[in-house]
């Protein structure tokens, strides 16, 4: 417990928290920890999980397996059934992940806030390919999620949906803590990301989705799609798709843990009650179609999976 506590006293102080995870070579210690990650030896996943611990609140308790043969392994676990119930209604757009709520709100004329007094614009973030979404969401709603380390790294759809296209964006690596967030400006718009653009029905409204990597996390795994999302990832970058999913079903996984920015056009907003630095479990309400009092008494907790759970 006092190495942990003094770990953790390192790990809170700004300047060298923010000198340890980015003033590095961010790309090759990413590629490294992906090899590393996957080895399948005991004593390397016995020391790795140790280490985790130490840097980490890992909470095992819901997953589906108590063994892992790595630390890849363990990052990307799958729960028990049953261990995150979806909250029902056609009007209710659900948390993707489990996270912890980031800056969040209603754009400004295609404008969001990654931290206080840092601003980035659409453009940036969705790049040059995807000109048609801007006006959609220019005055729309959107929402910052994200992953710590410990956490359940696995996404699900937000709501019974058709996944019509993925793009990937290649970049750099930089940390999305909150303390290189209010230091780097346009950081979501410099790293590794993709966006994927899920149909919501029945109502055809288009919500979008944007994983966002960082360091020693550069790689996403979509199940729908025959290749892994990665730095090494050639093309091509424009991918059309025709995946549909219900409401909780799993879409992939991030290697490690990262962001998830949430878009959605005029007319969906996040709950009242949540806000930054709220934790949120998956399956949980984060959106409504329609005023907040009239989802309250709707969004009742179904199975997950559940093909009832989308209407």
């Amino acid at each position: 417990m006092k190495l942990r506590s003094a770990i953790a006293k390192i790990v809170q102080h700004e300047n060298l928290n923010f000198l340890l995870t980015n003033r590095i070579p961010r790309r090759w210690l990413t590629l490294f920890l992906g090899w590393f990650s996957k080895v399948e030896h005991p004593l390397v996943r016995r020391f790795s999980l140790f280490v985790w611990r130490l840097f980490s609140d890992l909470d095992l308790s819901d997953a589906k397996r108590k063994t892992f043969r790595s630390l890849h392994d363990c990052f990307t676990r799958e729960l028990r059934e049953g261990a995150r119930p979806i909250a029902a209604g056609s009007d209710v757009v659900v948390s993707p992940c489990d996270a912890i709520i980031g800056a969040s709100g209603r754009l400004e004329d295609g404008t969001l806030l990654q931290a206080k007094g840092f601003p980035y614009t659409l453009e940036s973030l969705l790049g040059p390919a995807h000109a048609e979404l801007i006006p959609q969401y220019a005055q729309g709603s959107y929402v910052t999620l994200r992953l710590t380390a410990g956490m359940y790294h696995r996404f699900h759809a937000p709501h019974h949906c058709r996944v019509e296209q993925v793009t990937y964006l290649s970049g750099d690596t930089w940390n999305v803590n909150p303390i290189a967030l209010e230091r780097i400006e346009e950081l979501f718009c410099k790293n590794e990301r993709a966006v994927i653009q899920c149909r919501l029905q029945p109502s055809g409204i288009l919500l979008t989705l944007v994983p966002v990597a960082a360091i020693l996390v550069a790689s996403i795994r979509l199940h729908f799609l025959d290749v892994l999302l990665h730095l090494k990832y050639a093309g091509p970058h424009v991918i059309p798709c025709d995946a549909l999913f219900g409401k909780g079903e799993e879409m992939g996984w991030f290697e490690h843990g990262s962001t998830l920015i949430v878009l959605a056009p005029e007319g969906v907003s996040l709950l009242g009650h949540l806000g930054e630095g709220q934790r949120i479990r998956m399956g949980e309400a984060l959106l409504t179609l329609v005023p907040e009092e009239q989802v309250e008494g709707d969004a009742q907790p179904a199975e997950l999976g559940d093909p009832a759970a989308a209407f």
